[in-house]
């Protein structure tokens, strides 16, 4: 078994260093030898197997998973091994509804934590907050467990009950939940309407959220933003604050509601071959009218490479605070047995030739909220019962920094035409 194990990965190393050989670019390490480091894993597995105290943990499976698992891990924490049922489930998920909390985590140095509860989940009906560290999941501790895992204890079957113990940092707060798993079904536009006017006279303000970037989520923008121009907006805003991301074409078609056809939104850079993506070359909407952007720090993925387009084509006003930070493209690769690998292939780059990953996307005007606005915030949007009054008595100075803006910005405009 050894040897056919040795055999095969070594076989693929090479294939690799020989395509590295090939390439200009190959850094000189490539020049190691393969064999002389798969023969010292080799030996360090016929090791564990031989003398290993406890010969049930010893089985050639379980030693190359956790190999594998442990390669993976260690690159970047967006990279990972899958066992056949973590990927079963991760493609069953992307092609239909899944079961679970509604709960978006990452590993935050080491600690799991909280991006954001999506909206009407039972994680965000229960009050988590982002910023949550999730210490236990079923009275099991989290330290050190990979995402993947934890994600896969989060998930499951509707109808199941979940316990978490979660630590909020900005209180010391330690609290136990008690979460029943629900099929997870999220509605990506919300609250779409005309902000009060605060004097008579004074613009129509649109407004509009997305919770994440779904397969519909762009026509259902073009919808919404259709209603609103009918009723006279004059300026408006997108907010993305919380939006964990989704789907990279939805965030592209969202772009294209305000960027002419064809227009660079984003593009990739690794070892493999750049590629673009563009906006529709169909006639996109005339929408002409000035833009605000809303982010925070929980403002990720495809978040970031919508504002960071609008931004760098000087299409819209960036206001709240630098975004989360998360632009690199995972590739996911199927292995013989079912298994699977999520690799880090890539990197995003705004238009303007600016990295997304690590640094996100800073605002023109930061405005932030303190713990105490943002826990009201969102407390209100679960406590909404008519969407068109849901934050009125909501004190959001984000919100009204972006309004000031696009009424400075109309203002301009109108006196540049006298």
């Amino acid at each position: 078994m050894l040897r056919i194990l040795f055999s095969a990965i070594l076989a693929l190393s090479l294939s690799a260093q020989a395509r590295e050989a090939a390439t200009p670019a190959a850094p000189a390490k490539a020049e190691e030898s393969a064999y002389e480091q798969l023969q010292l894993l080799a030996r360090a597995m016929q090791l564990i197997r031989q003398d290993y105290v406890d010969e049930s943990k010893v089985d050639y499976k379980e030693l190359t998973y956790s190999a594998l698992r442990g390669m993976l891990d260690n690159l970047d924490p967006h990279s990972q091994f899958m066992e056949p049922k973590s990927f079963k489930n991760m493609q069953e998920d992307t092609r239909s509804e899944f079961g679970g909390l509604g709960v978006v985590v990452t590993q935050k140095s080491g600690v799991l934590t909280v991006i954001n509860p999506m909206e009407d989940t039972p994680g965000f009906k229960a009050g988590i907050l982002p910023g949550d560290q999730i210490l236990k999941i079923n009275g099991e501790n989290t330290d050190n467990t990979p995402l993947n895992e934890a994600v896969e204890k989060l998930r499951g079957n509707a109808g199941e009950k979940v316990s978490l113990t979660l630590r909020r940092p900005s209180t010391g707060e330690v609290k136990d939940y008690e979460l029943t798993r629900e099929v997870i079904k999220v509605a990506s536009i919300k609250d779409a309407r005309i902000l009060p006017q605060r004097n008579p006279g004074q613009p129509r303000i649109g407004y509009a959220r997305i919770t994440q970037f779904n397969e519909p989520t762009a026509a259902e923008l073009a919808a919404a933003l259709d209603k609103l121009e009918a009723k006279g907006m004059d300026a408006f805003i997108l907010d993305l604050r919380h939006n964990p991301g989704g789907l990279l074409g939805s965030a592209v078609d969202v772009c294209g509601q305000f960027l002419p056809p064809n227009t660079l939104v984003v593009y990739t850079e690794g070892r493999t071959p750049s590629r673009e993506y563009r906006t529709s070359m169909t006639a996109s909407p005339n929408r002409k009218y000035p833009v605000v952007v809303l982010t925070n720090y929980a403002s990720a993925s495809g978040s970031e490479i919508v504002a960071g387009a609008l931004k760098d084509l000087d299409r819209a006003l960036v206001v709240g605070e630098t975004t989360f930070g998360k632009g690199s493209v995972q590739s996911v690769v199927s292995l013989p047995d079912g298994s699977a690998a999520r690799l880090t292939t890539a990197k995003y780059f705004t238009p303007g030739r600016k990295l997304i990953h690590e640094h996100g996307v800073s605002p023109h005007i930061r405005a932030t909220l303190t713990h105490e606005e943002e826990a009201d915030l969102l407390r209100s949007r679960r406590k909404r019962e008519d969407p068109a009054t849901a934050e009125v008595a909501i004190w959001d100075p984000q919100l009204e920094r972006a309004v000031d803006a696009l009424q400075g910005s109309l203002q301009h405009a109108k006196n540049q035409k006298k």
